[in-house]
């Protein structure tokens, strides 16, 4: 499902092969709709449900529009799953649920804590999730990916942030606070969660919550030296006010513990976050993909 727009456009999916995307059936929709997204759910064997609004800063600006479409938009797909008897839902969630970290590594029994509009429409989410098969016995399973990151991401994450800037010749990266810790996990490793966590025998996973990280956390000030160390490059961060979380809204530490999602399905990252950046970083380095980002602006 694809948002609807009136230029019927696709995002990144219009620069996947041709190969590729012949085997990709794009719909557009819109989560917040009932009958688009039952149309979507009919007949599917499993619904990997994504649609979210995703930008933090956003949300503090309109909020409303995150409960309506992660909220709402979760109590959408999960009726027409109730509904259709769809044999298999995963739901994302997100590592944002947790807030600063109160003990690490981060397990799912970590205490869910609303420190933005962004993560307080994901916790409803996975709570609509977690009742709809309590209550109902929808076979849903909950994915928290931590910081995914790679090729085409937008550039209100920080890696692509770091990346355009230094790709447009910057020698002055502008970001907010440094100091706060992460768990960048590798595009492809998420993917191969979400297949696992979709592929494992029913009872290892429906009705459960699985971290997807790699244990390995690194603040955003080292994550910036590392990143100009690879390119040879001298940086200087700039702190920009405009970039800044509200105070008490600042994660400021996130690791995982992906022991569960080991355990019941296998699945381990394999991307090292060096390896990682340098493929990201070489893709953002195509002056044609470049061109697709407003790396010079700030974007809520």
């Amino acid at each position: 499902m694809v948002l609807y727009n009136s230029f019927n456009s696709w995002g990144w999916l219009e620069s996947l092969p041709a190969d590729v995307l012949e085997s990709v059936d794009v719909q557009l929709g819109d989560i917040r709709d009932v009958a688009s997204v039952r149309e979507l759910v009919e007949g599917a064997d499993v619904v990997y449900h994504l649609a979210a609004l995703i930008a933090i800063p956003y949300s503090y600006r309109s909020p409303r529009s995150y409960v309506e479409t992660n909220v709402l938009g979760t109590l959408n797909v999960l009726e027409a799953a109730r509904q259709l008897a769809t044999p298999r839902v995963v739901h994302t969630s997100t590592s944002e649920v947790y807030g600063t970290a109160r003990s690490v590594p981060i397990s799912e029994d970590h205490p869910l804590q609303g420190q933005s509009p962004y993560s307080a429409s994901k916790i409803g989410a996975d709570k609509i999730a977690e009742s709809y098969h309590l209550s109902f016995g929808v076979p849903v399973a909950t994915l928290r990916p931590f910081n995914t990151y790679g090729p085409r991401q937008s550039s209100r994450a920080v890696i692509p942030t770091i990346l355009a800037q230094l790709a447009g010749g910057q020698n002055e990266i502008h970001l907010g606070d440094v100091r706060p810790t992460r768990d960048f996990t590798f595009v492809e490793d998420t993917v191969r969660a979400f297949m696992a966590v979709a592929d494992a025998p029913l009872e290892a996973v429906v009705g459960r919550t699985f971290n997807a990280g790699t244990g390995v956390e690194i603040s955003i000030g080292e994550l910036v030296a590392m990143i100009a160390r690879a390119a040879g490059r001298e940086v200087a961060v700039v702190e920009d006010a405009e970039r800044l979380r509200p105070p008490g809204s600042e994660v400021m530490r996130l690791v995982c513990d992906s022991s569960r999602l080991i355990e019941a399905t296998g699945w381990k990252p394999t991307m090292s976050l060096a390896d990682g950046l340098a493929r990201t970083a070489e893709w953002f380095g195509r002056p044609e993909n470049l061109a697709r980002y407003k790396w010079n602006t700030y974007t809520v």
